[in-house]
């Protein structure tokens, strides 16, 4: 495969992916919102903006409304869903010819919604049904491109642009959110019973976490899941496990060794996923641990360059 279409698929993945992980991150945001006991809504839209990768305006952010607008519709922000679907539908557009004709009329069709939508248009009905509809745009693009494209290397790449962007999306959120509390196993949700809900619902997990751990909301627990756990699509874990089965599919059918950089430092990150405990986790630090699973992603996102896209011209000849 051409490392120009691979960059273009790899990319693709990911703004799209990001697309939908805002979208979830913001509507949870102005659900609990509307909670008038909450304490510190200032310190909770920056504590927002920073688990997105946003900077906050020079003149600040003075309330919900504005926030909003900021991660959704500012196309001066790189990181707003508006953006990362416009991005999203440019690296599609330079690679039409290696996606299914379904792919991108589906793309094309969220981009043309999302661009023709404006906050004031949706802020006295329902914001609710327009992040929904981002949220459902994308798990619907996931679905077509599974059904719909060749699971070749350009699925793979599709596949692993996601996969490592999750990977950091949901390690940043945490650690966001985790630096206010402290776990402990007995601890409980306590005062602070939303917050914990709505970071579960930040990841979709709130129903898949009481079916391991019935509806008792411990942040001990809520950790190990979001975390360790191996069998849900939003946990580190999980995501990990996804990353390295793309990488190792994608040396299969290309002639990179799997004892390659890439190789080595993808799978010391899920060797030690699936020792390490969420005890570990907790004694060690919880913004340590959860950066350094984030560093070690960026060191595997330049290996990925290093060896599929930009790798020099005498490493492709015999």
């Amino acid at each position: 495969m051409l490392s120009r279409v691979a960059d273009n698929l790899y990319w693709m993945s990911r703004y799209l992916e990001r697309a939908e992980h805002n979208a979830r991150a913001v509507d949870v945001h102005l659900t609990l919102s509307l909670d008038q006991s909450r304490r510190t809504p200032e310190e909770s839209r920056e504590r927002l903006l920073r688990a997105l990768h946003v900077p906050m305006p020079p003149g600040g952010l003075k309330d919900e409304y504005a926030l909003t607008q900021r991660l959704t519709f500012d196309s001066s922000n790189a990181n707003s869903i508006v953006s990362c679907i416009a991005s999203a539908r440019e690296n599609a557009r330079q690679v039409r010819e290696k996606i299914s004709s379904e792919m991108w009329l589906h793309l094309n069709t969220l981009y043309l919604d999302v661009r023709q939508t404006t906050l004031d248009a949706i802020w006295n009905e329902q914001p609710h049904e327009f992040f929904m509809s981002v949220k459902n745009g994308a798990h619907l693009f996931q679905g077509i491109t599974d059904s719909t494209m060749v699971h070749d290397e350009g699925w793979l790449f599709i596949r692993l642009g996601r996969s490592i962007e999750r990977t950091v999306a949901i390690c940043t959120l945490l650690d966001e959110h985790l630096q206010a509390y402290r776990l402990h196993p007995d601890a409980e949700a306590g005062d602070d019973y939303f917050e914990w809900l709505g970071l579960l619902k930040s990841f979709t997990a709130f129903e898949a976490y009481c079916k391991v751990y019935n509806a008792d909301l411990r942040p001990y627990r809520i950790m190990e899941f979001l975390v360790f756990n191996p069998s849900f699509p939003h946990a580190v874990r999980f995501s990990i496990e996804m990353l390295q089965s793309a990488l190792q599919s994608i040396a299969e059918s290309s002639a990179v060794s799997k004892n390659s950089r890439v190789h080595r430092l993808v799978g010391r990150l899920r060797s030690s996923m699936s020792f390490d405990t969420v005890d570990d986790l907790v004694q060690g630090g919880v913004h340590p641990y959860l950066d350094d699973i984030i560093q070690q992603c960026l060191l595997i996102h330049e290996a990925i360059y290093e060896t599929y896209i930009t790798y020099p011209v005498e490493a492709a000849l015999p």
